[in-house]
């Protein structure tokens, strides 16, 4: 009779979980209440363990499942993978059947005097960006290399971030396929979620590298701009002067290169938008997902939340005033 028991602990929610996928449709809805959390080692630099949490949905033998990273922000010198938001987030995600990876990396502005603002040289952020790109890259490989053990496709590997993450996963995106010598080909990242994030350069943006793109932003960012403004709004007698391109302009190229796009715009909010679409926009995350990585959709659109006139003191745009 125990032994009965036992088994039917075992079977029961396996049953239950397939049946649910049955009367579900995966990665746009939710298909399970269960999730596992794994943690692994991708990396060790600087002395220092790189890890990463991986979410998936529990009792499910699903193979080639599409990979979410996400990166956390924290003005690359603070900030963890596994901040009770962030945990909400990614099971949240992996509950639609989505394998998910919060990944730590180097903080390679933790403790020093010029943080990460104006008085930050400008080069030191460039080569912060290329460290944090790296990392995201090594996690990617880590992930590929186990893709058989994970159940992930390869070829379906979405990056998302918020603020400094944000700018790792813009920088890390928009690059040529690498080869990890898989019989599929090379892999491009399948699309890339930017909640309050900019790059340096948009000439890296080009047909061979752009991707499906959701894009975060406020009109009135003061530290990350979200048009083509200097980093943090710095003068140009100050060592961070860094002009940065955000989610605006990353919208205006992709137009241009006929790569679908998805601008979401807060009028007259400045960067405590970075967090917010995490649960605030939790349901045009999947939406994107969904219709632009898995069904490969190919829309360019721009959704404009407005808010009460304030006043704001960078760029304006007329679709926030009329």
């Amino acid at each position: 009779m125990k032994h009965t028991a036992f088994i039917l602990q075992i079977i029961l929610p396996i049953l239950f979980f397939s049946l649910k996928i049955n009367a579900q449709e995966r990665y746009k809805d939710e298909i399970t209440d269960s999730v596992r959390i794994e943690t692994y080692t991708y990396a060790f630099k600087d002395g220092k363990s790189l890890d990463l949490d991986v979410y998936t949905p529990a009792f499910d033998n699903q193979s080639l499942r599409p990979l979410i990273f996400y990166v956390h922000g924290g003005g690359f010198s603070g900030g963890k993978r596994n901040e009770p938001g962030i945990h909400t987030f990614c099971k949240k995600l992996a509950q639609h059947g989505y394998v998910v990876s919060s990944i730590t990396y180097r903080l390679t502005r933790q403790g020093t005097a010029t943080a990460f603002g104006c008085d930050c040289p400008a080069i030191d952020k460039l080569n912060t960006f290329n460290e944090a790109v790296e990392d995201v890259q090594d996690a990617t490989f880590f992930m590929i290399k186990n893709r058989d053990k994970m159940g992930i496709d390869p070829q379906k590997i979405i990056l998302s971030g918020s603020s400094a993450g944000a700018e790792a996963v813009l920088n890390a995106a928009y690059q040529p396929p690498y080869c990890y010598g898989l019989d599929s080909g090379p892999v491009s990242y399948a699309g890339v979620i930017s909640m309050a994030g900019a790059v340096p350069d948009t000439s890296r943006i080009f047909k061979e590298s752009a991707i499906p793109s959701l894009l975060f932003h406020g009109t009135c960012d003061n530290l990350v701009p979200y048009a083509s403004a200097p980093h943090h709004y710095c003068k140009k007698s100050e060592p961070g002067y860094l002009i940065l391109h955000g989610s605006y302009t990353i919208a205006e190229k992709l137009k241009k290169l006929e790569t679908p796009y998805w601008l979401y715009t807060y009028c007259n909010a400045a960067h405590e938008i970075a967090g917010k679409p995490m649960s605030a926009n939790f349901n045009e995350i999947v939406d994107f997902c969904y219709s632009y990585v898995v069904n490969k959709g190919t829309e360019q659109k721009t959704t404009v939340i407005k808010s009460e006139n304030k006043s704001c003191e960078y760029q304006t745009f007329n679709f926030c005033t009329e």
